[in-house]
């Protein structure tokens, strides 16, 4: 899925989803009740350590199980360490075309249930009432 305007529409679905840009204009983060699950922006290629992998596409910071996370780095080139993020819990996934839509579908609601699911039980039935 490389269609970012389905891609923010995939985000703002989910269930108490808002958009904040407490990073700048140029990094969207979206949180479910004010808990960041997922952050989208262009990559410059400037970004310190990452080699250039970045530039010329959007990119996507979701939270992840550790042990699922280096799982997913072996299999997609285009998924690496959270830049600026715990490497340990956080992928960046470079949205270059590279991994099929619903693969980064999955990617995200995984990282919306490990987000609400560190909430209180009463936050998560709100939402996941929802789902």
């Amino acid at each position: 899925m490389t269609n970012v305007d389905q891609l923010k529409n995939y985000l703002l679905a989910k269930p108490e989803t808002k958009l904040d840009y407490p990073f700048g204009p140029e990094v969207e983060v979206y949180k479910v009740k004010g808990k960041m699950f997922a952050t989208l922006s262009f990559g410059t290629g400037n970004e310190k350590g990452t080699e250039g992998k970045l530039a010329g596409h959007f990119c996507m910071n979701l939270k992840c199980d550790p042990d699922e996370a280096v799982i997913l780095r072996d299999i997609f080139a285009s998924v690496t360490p959270g830049y600026h993020m715990n490497k340990a819990q956080w992928n960046t996934v470079i949205l270059d075309g590279s991994i099929p839509k619903g693969e980064i579908e999955r990617m995200i609601d995984q990282s919306f249930r490990l987000v609400v699911g560190k909430m209180t039980k009463k936050e998560q039935t709100s939402i996941l009432l929802k789902l």
